[in-house]
């Protein structure tokens, strides 16, 4: 390969996204739609890496979601411990432009916003914290209240967010480099900031012009997205 060759394709280097995915089926089905369409908008310039936690795998088959990323994005993580794969490093390295946790149950919500780094992503986000890497997470109980999610068989399932797991979600709000997306459509706003390329986006690819999920500056405000 000569000089100019090696250039451009230094030049073209795709960057890349770790998009982890935990336990909740919980909008599971429409992140994936969502992603499915970043991946086509952006595959020439961003690479995404999905890492599965334990129980995101287990869900993502009960889904039957797991050959739909095979497809999609190559190899699929899967969590062994806190550092394998070892996640937590290549994003304090350097390796990833931001994370990505979405869906993203109570649990890993909890174990983030009070430093409990004992599984792959929570102590992935809280390493990438510490190494200024944005983090974002798209959490399944977002606000108090009630909601109907659908099962993998169709069938609807109510649910309660209780108090308790709302009030880490603004526990992580207030917290500096984590942006909370409040569901799969703001995940397009987030690729758009990083990587400035919605113009030549596809047509056929919704984007919502209600402004950028990480631009607010307020720390109480900053990671809610209305």
């Amino acid at each position: 390969m000569n000089f100019c060759a090696s250039l451009r394709g230094e030049e073209w280097k795709r960057k890349k996204v770790a998009w982890g995915i935990t336990g909740s089926g919980d909008r599971l089905i429409e992140t994936v739609e969502v992603m499915k369409e970043v991946k086509r908008a952006y595959e020439d310039e961003v690479e995404v890496k999905v890492y599965l936690s334990k129980a995101g795998e287990l869900v993502v088959k009960y889904y039957k979601l797991l050959n739909d990323l095979n497809e999609n994005f190559g190899k699929i993580f899967v969590e062994k411990g806190p550092n394998s794969p070892f996640l937590a490093g290549q994003l304090q390295m350097g390796k990833f432009e931001f994370l990505l946790i979405a869906p993203t149950t109570s649990n890993t919500v909890a174990k983030i916003s009070l430093g409990v780094a004992d599984s792959l992503l929570s102590n992935s986000a809280i390493m990438a914290l510490k190494a200024f890497v944005p983090v974002y997470i798209m959490p399944s109980d977002y606000e108090e209240g009630t909601i109907v999610t659908k099962l993998p068989d169709g069938r609807d399932l109510r649910l309660r967010i209780r108090k308790e797991d709302v009030e880490h979600v603004r526990k992580l709000a207030g917290m500096d480099g984590v942006f909370i997306l409040e569901g799969p459509e703001d995940i397009l706003k987030v690729f758009d900031k990083h990587f400035r390329t919605a113009a030549r986006r596809p047509q056929n690819i919704r984007r919502e012009d209600q402004g950028d999920p990480s631009a607010s500056t307020s720390s109480q405000d900053q990671s809610l997205v209305s």
